[in-house]
């Protein structure tokens, strides 16, 4: 909305991590070896390692990178 592509958010207390969202942008991508346009978006997670290990905050943005990329998942699971 402002032209800001991403961001880097500050974490205020008593937060432990905060996640910041960076806007949908059309992108030269490679798929199956070949460049094709495609959706990027950048997400940025700043957290209190006092409180989150940076492990476990990595391991919640691989498992949100693959809920966005495969969103039917979200229905098959109980």
């Amino acid at each position: 909305m402002y032209g800001v592509d991403d961001f880097i958010a500050v974490i205020n207390p008593p937060q432990a991590a905060i996640l910041a969202v960076g806007a949908v942008l059309d992108r030269p991508v490679v798929k199956q070896g070949v460049v094709v346009a495609g959706k990027v978006m950048s997400l940025t997670i700043s957290s209190d390692h006092r409180v989150v290990d940076g492990v476990a905050a990595a391991q919640f943005l691989q498992t949100l990178k693959h809920y966005l990329e495969n969103p039917a998942v979200l229905l098959l699971s109980s």
